[in-house]
Formats: structure tokens, sequence, C-alpha cells
């Protein structure tokens, strides 16, 4: 009745109305692209909304004859019958018109005769504001599911015209929803099955672009502090007392408030809106394009499943890419757990309404400020606000990923177990990994990692970093690895959770214990395994797998279509478009190499300040390549074999300890079968024709060339390997249980920068404290070395292994490492043979 008396209304003002829309908005996202609904020609279609609304019905008027779609005005004649192009589901009974009754369905005729059309849900959006019911901007801008007065609907129409999103569901075939189980028809059930299923649709669509209700930030804070566990936390704080004297309650409860202020973040539409502008010319000027990869995957989830983001943390613009990509593409922006050192002036407050939310690097000791940060956090989770942390827990001065701090995992995994007393949604962690060409950061990592103290971050030294905005930066992949959801890790790792109770903030169950650093390895392995490879780092792998950082173009380019073969063994990462020569001219334009001219063929070289910038970016994709650079490595050094002929068997036995301690080391999954993963391969470096392959097994070619490939190729993994190795040798000198974890690494780290320091390196990243710390941990997990009162044991079974290993290492850095460990001077070694970098 209603939505009759309004087109009647509005008939004489149809068409003029129509063309002040078309003249006024902006569709700036349509999703799926018109091309992609896939519509069958053959049937009628008929496009539903999920409310009436003139302008929705103009505007989607105007998008289908622009994009050649079927008309969207007028109606369609079927069997006898009139039925509108458009129509909206039933709008509630009005409050307004006195004994009106909900508009009958618009779909029950066509049911009881038998009609087929295709229906297609759209969903238009005006705005992009969160759902809020208080504040002005709420009347103006907010996209509200009920039905609007035509005022506000022409203020929401004129303040977002330029803001417009259309979603379009998958069209729905009328005939196939109206037999049921038996096969018979009932128009009844087949209304009430079709209503359902576009009512969900739309709930789904909303929250997905929209996301949950968001609470008044005062409203949030005061739920906090009056929860239990925050009360609890309050008496046995006061219960503790403050050195002679009682803390006050009424102190105490203030605190709580004070903490929950300094966290909770106070996301707007207005700052966000005002976000997405700033940074859509942002990424413009800085970058040449930022290109996403699996995001499809995340769609299909967000809706009905709480949407936790972990990327890899890189730079502080991970920040602000992953909000602006995920809020283009029609997707609502997370909450942010961003350290305090950002709460700045001018900064902290507009991330804070951004969507950004602050916590102190450690609280372990503040049991008061714990509580209300997991409080917080489980409030956001509970009520399905995606959100977004970086497990690493600070940015990669490496380049690697860091191992997974446990602090947010831990108390998403208790909000998780939480949730489930309370039926809340599934929740799902999605992993990213973010790949630049070129980061801003690029100094002060070199500077840090060469022994320099890490700044702190002021708006003085944004405003300095704005000053090189006009240098170029390349592009950013964002890439989406496949999601994880905690209910099936937890059946998978850990059987019978769901019978136990979910463990409180003190509880040290060994589950529990056991779950968070299996899920957070699950994580980054998963972040990884969807690297993307751009030119930086490819022509970083195969020019610092060199001792002098030096190519001819020739050999460079063959170099890179062999790191492109091998990259088609990891089918999750991305290659870039183009070729060899068009990637190292790229390069070149980003100032990371140089191309000197020589009478017999140019030399691509980089400097010792660019071998250390592009060793960052040679080691955000290394582990892509560690097995087959490790396959090569033993093809290359070990010539144990006679006739040089190696069988699969020999090389399954050789790199089956090595291999698990590298991937670890490196954050990549090893895979279920160690020996089909090397001889796929060595069948790619037959087809290469590196390897030569006969009855006796596998050798590498005669030819200079193809050696020298072979070489490259096994050079990327012989820092770890030298490293390793390294450590290994510190650690065997030692009687069993001499040696506590944190001499062992301080002993190697100090001879590995000695090592440097006499080679010639020039990457720092070599010798770094926390490589050593992982390698530890690494030994520890596989069983090679084991703990006793704080000492590292260990048995001949190591040293055999270690001495194995060793054995693929050049004998000149082998006599090198020896002096060096046992004190020796190695500049007075008569083989001064250049380490590779």
């Amino acid at each position: 009745m209603l939505d009759l008396i309004r087109t009647s209304l509005f008939h004489p003002l149809r068409s003029p109305l129509r063309h002040l829309l078309a003249a006024w908005t902006e569709v700036r996202l349509s999703e799926p692209a018109p091309q992609a609904l896939g519509l069958d020609a053959t049937l009628p279609t008929i496009y539903v909304l999920p409310r009436p609304a003139l302008s929705d019905a103009l505007l989607l008027e105007a998008f289908t004859r622009q994009h050649h779609l079927p008309p969207a005005k007028g109606r369609l004649e079927l069997d006898n019958l009139s039925v509108p192009c458009c129509m909206a589901l039933p709008a509630p009974r009005s409050r307004w018109w006195p004994g009106s009754k909900a508009a009958e369905a618009p779909f029950a005729e066509l049911i009881e005769r038998g009609i087929d059309v295709q229906l297609v849900p759209v969903s238009v959006f005006w705005g992009r504001a969160p759902g809020k019911n208080f504040g002005f901007w709420q009347l103006l801008a907010a996209d509200s599911w009920q039905l609007t007065g035509r005022l506000r609907r022409a203020l929401s129409v004129l303040v977002n015209g330029r803001d417009v999103e259309i979603q379009w569901g998958a069209p729905l075939r009328l005939t196939e929803l109206s037999k049921n189980d038996a096969g018979t028809l009932d128009p009844a059930r087949t209304h009430r099955k079709v209503a359902r299923l576009l009512r969900v649709h739309f709930r789904r669509v909303k929250t997905r672009v929209l996301g949950p209700d968001l609470s008044h930030r005062r409203t949030l804070i005061q739920g906090v502090i009056s929860s239990p566990a925050v009360h609890q936390a309050i008496a046995e704080t006061h219960a503790a007392g403050n050195g002679s004297r009682r803390t006050d309650l009424s102190r105490l409860k203030r605190r709580a408030a004070r903490y929950g202020n300094e966290i909770a973040s106070s996301m707007t539409y207005p700052v966000l809106r005002f976000l997405a502008g700033i940074l859509r010319r942002l990424w413009n000027r800085l970058y040449d394009g930022v290109e996403v990869t699996g995001l499809d995957k995340v769609k299909a989830l967000a809706g009905d499943h709480t949407l936790i983001y972990v990327p890899c943390h890189r730079s502080h613009i991970d920040y602000l890419l992953l909000s602006y990509v995920l809020y283009r593409d029609g997707l609502m922006p997370p909450h942010i757990a961003a350290g305090r050192n950002l709460d700045m002036p001018l900064v902290g407050p507009l991330l804070r309404r951004g969507g950004a939310f602050f916590l102190r690097r450690s609280f372990r000791d503040n049991r008061l400020y714990g509580a209300v940060f997991t409080e917080y956090l489980h409030r956001l989770l509970a009520r399905g606000y995606p959100m977004e942390y970086f497990i690493e827990g600070g940015r990669s001065r490496s380049g690697r990923m860091l191992p997974p701090r446990p602090g947010m995992l831990a108390m998403t995994l208790r909000s998780f177990l939480r949730s489930q007393q309370e039926h809340a949604q599934p929740m799902v962690f999605v992993p990213i990994y973010i790949g630049y060409e070129r980061i801003l950061e690029n100094a002060s990592y070199q500077r840090e990692l060469g022994g320099g103290r890490k700044r702190k971050e002021t708006p003085l030294a944004l405003i300095r970093t704005l000053g090189r905005l006009r240098e170029p930066y390349g592009r950013v992949s964002v890439n989406i690895g496949e999601p994880l959801d905690i209910a099936t890790f937890l059946d998978d790792s850990h059987p019978g959770w769901r019978d136990i109770p979910p463990p409180s903030a003190d509880d040290k169950a060994d589950w529990f214990k056991q779950a968070i650093p299996t899920l957070g390895d699950t994580i980054i392995k998963r972040i990884n395994a969807v690297a993307a490879l751009n030119p930086v780092n490819l022509v970083g792998l195969a020019l610092l797998a060199t001792p002098h950082r030096a190519l001819e173009v020739s050999t460079l380019r063959s170099q890179l279509d062999i790191l492109k073969a091998m990259a088609l063994l990891t089918p999750g990462s991305t290659l870039p478009e183009g070729s060899a020569a068009e990637w190292i001219e790229h390069v070149m334009q980003l100032d990371m190499i140089e191309q000197r001219r020589q009478t017999l063929g140019d030399i691509v070289t980089a400097n010792a300040q660019q071998a250390a910038l592009l060793g960052w970016y040679r080691n955000n994709v290394l582990h892509l390549f560690a097995l087959p650079a490790l396959v090569a490595f033993a093809l290359s050094n070990d010539t144990s074999h006679d006739g040089g002929w190696y069988r699969l068997d020999d090389l399954e036995t050789l790199l089956a300890p090595l291999w698990p301690i590298l991937a670890r080391e490196l954050s990549v999954s090893t895979g279920n079968d160690l020996r089909a993963q090397i001889a796929g391969i060595l069948n790619t470096l037959v087809e290469l024709e590196l390897v030569d392959e006969s009855v006796a097994g596998y050798m590498p070619m005669d030819g200079l060339q193809e050696r020298e490939s072979l070489h490259l190729l096994g050079g990327m993994i012989q820092p770890s390997l030298e490293r390793n190795t390294l450590l290994l040798e510190v650690l065997l000198e030692a009687t069993p249980g001499t040696l506590k974890r944190d001499e062992l690494c301080e002993r190697a780290r100090g001879l590995a920068e000695r090592l440097a320091v006499l080679t010639g390196r020039e990457a720092p990243e070599f010798f770094d404290a926390r490589l050593f710390e992982g390698l530890v941990d690494s030994l520890v997990k596989e069983g090679w070395v084991w703990m006793a009162e704080e000492r590292l044991m260990f048995d001949e079974h190591l040293r055999e292994t270690t001495q194995r290993v060793a054995y693929l290492l050049d004998p000149a850095l082998r006599q090198r490492l020896a002096l060096i460990h046992h004190g020796g001077d190695a500049g007075n070694s008569a083989d001064q043979t250049p380490v590779s970098d």
C-alpha cells in the first residue's frame, strides 16, 4: 500500500528526478562488476530491493541502462500477468497510516502460475556510515534500513551522491526454488523460502558493508568498566594494596575508566570518508598501483563471521593501506590494534576516529589494565566487529616474518572460547601478505640493524616523511591467504576443547599454552604462502647471491627466468607482469641498482647501500625459494659422490635433517612429502637444462653458464647455512649442559659479526640476534637440543649431522669459520675467497 502511494505521488516527477539523480550521483563501486553477474539472457529479470525507496529505484534504472543490463524500468508481461521490473520486499506496517497492513508478498502470483524468472537482489548504499543510532551525521549520512522520510532521504542523496555503492546478489531462479524435497509444488512454502533467502542475503550484505551497529564510545567503555572481570580485577588490586596503604576503591574505578578512554577507538563516518579521500590521493601519488588478490574469500565470509585480519608488518603504511583497500572494495574497515606510541598529537585522534584502539607494549604487571583491555577486546569480537592486529608485534627490520607474539593471540582465543558460550558467530583469522617494491622506512631500518637506536615517532618525524613522497615507490601487492577458522583449528589440533571451560587470564592450562604457538605458526605460514614476488625482490635474490653483487645483464636476465620457473612450484605466490629485461629496468628506475656500460657487455651492480636495501626485500620472499636453493646448493657443493651423480634417495637423506630447521627459521610449511618436493624441483632443473638426468641419478650440467646459474640458485640459501653452522659449531665446542640459551646466541652473534667484517658482508641482518634466538628455538622444537636446568643439552647425533651439513660449505669458508671460532686471524689465511652475500 505504502509503495503504491509513494509511486503514484512521484509519478509525474519520476522522469525529471531520474535525470537529476543521474547527473548528481556517481556509483563508486559495483560489486560484482555488471559483466560478472551471470544473468541468463533467456529468462525475464526482476530486480529486488530490500526496501521501497524511489531514489534506489531511479538509480538502478539509470545504472542498468548505462551498462546494458536488463531494464529496471517498466513492467514485464508474463502469461497475462503484469509485474514490475523492479520491486521491493514488503515494508513493515506504517505507524502513520491507521489500519495499514504490510504489503503482500510480490512473488505469490508468479509462484502459483509457475512462471520462471530470475530474481536479482540489489542493495544500494548511500554512504558508508557504520551502523549508529545517534549523532547528527546519522541523520544525514547513515544508510538506514528503516523506511526513512523524504527529507532525510533527499539529504542523504545530496550528501552521499558521489559515494554510492551497489551490491548485487547471485540471481535466484524462481522455478528452482518452487519444488520441495518431495518434488511437489507448494506456493506458500516457496514464497516463505524466497522471502527468507532474500532477507538473509540483505542482512549479510548490510553487515559486510556497514558492520554491526556501533555503540557510543562512552556506553562501550562504561560497559567494560561495569563487567564482572574488571570488578574482580579492581577488588584484587584493592586487596593487594599499594605499599603500606590500600588503594581506595573509587580511585581504582576512576583509573579503570581512564584506561578505557586511553584504549577505546571512536570510529566515526566523517573521518572514515575523509581518510578514504585522502588515502586515495596518497596512493595515486605514492605508488604506481595497489594490486589485491584473494579478496573474494573474505567477502564470502563477511556478514556471518567475525573477521580478524592478521597482516605481516613491514611498514607504518600497513595500517592505512589495508583499511583503504577494504573500504574501497565494499567491506567494513576493521578496528586496528595500534601501539600506544602512535597515540601522539594530531595523529592519534585521527587514527582513533578511523578505528584504531591503542595498547601498551607490555602490561603483564598491571592486572587492572590487562582486565580492561581484555574485556574491551572481547566485546568488540563478540559483537562481530572486524579487527586487525599484527601478530609479529612490531615492524620487521630484517624483512623476514618475525616470530608471532602470544599476547593478542591468547586474548583472542580466550574471547572466542568465551563467546561460544554466548552463541556468538564464528571467528576467522584472515592472513594477509603486504609486499612493497620500496618502503618509506628504508633508511631507518638499516640504521637500526646496524646498531642504531629506534627513534620515537613524533608529528615532526611524520612531516619529514611527507617530504619524501615525491620519490618513486613502485607498486604494492595485498594478497589474502587461506582463512583460518578458529573452531576448525581447535578441532584438528586439540579435540575435546568444546568440553573444557574457557581459561581465565591467569589460567595456565597445558592445552591452551600449546595451542597459542601452534596457532601463531599456522598463521605466519599462511601469510608467507601468499607472498608477492616483484621485480625488486627477484633482482635482490639473484644479485645478492654473487660475491661482489655484480652480474652481466644477460646472466641476470637468465637467472630471473630461472627464479620465475621455480616460483611456479609455489602456487600461492604471485608473479609480476613483464619480462626479465623490464624488471631490471624498473628496479633501476627505483634507484636500487646501477648498470655499467662495458665493451664486452653491460654489468648490473649494487653499491653497499643498495645491497643492504636489496637484502631487506630479498628476505621478504626468500622462503619461497628455500628448498629449491637447498637442492641446488647440495648439487653444486657436495662432491662426495662417485662420478658426480646424485640419487634421489641420497638427496633426501642429506636434506631431511636440514630442511625442518630452515623451514622453521623462514616460517614456511615443510610439506607432507619431502621426497616428492625434491623430485619436483629436480624435474624443473632438468627442464631448465641446469641438471642432467640419467639412470644413475642427477648431475649438474657441464656447461660453464649452467653451472654458474645452479651455483647462483644455491647461493641464495648459503648465508642461512653459514649462520646456522656457525651457531652449531659454537654449541658443539662446549660440553653439553655448559651453555645457556642467551650465552650461546650472544657468542654466535659476535662471531658472525666478526665473519661479516672479514668477508666484506654489508647485510647487518646476517648477525641479527633474533635469528640466532629463533634457530635455538627451532633446534629445541625439532628435538636436536633440549633444556636441562636452563642449560642446553645435546648428543652425538647432532655432531654427526652438523659435520655432514658443514661438508657442503666451501673448504675455504670452513677454514675461515674454524679460525674465527678458535680466535685465529682469518685475515692471514692463504685463501681469501670472498663469501657470497
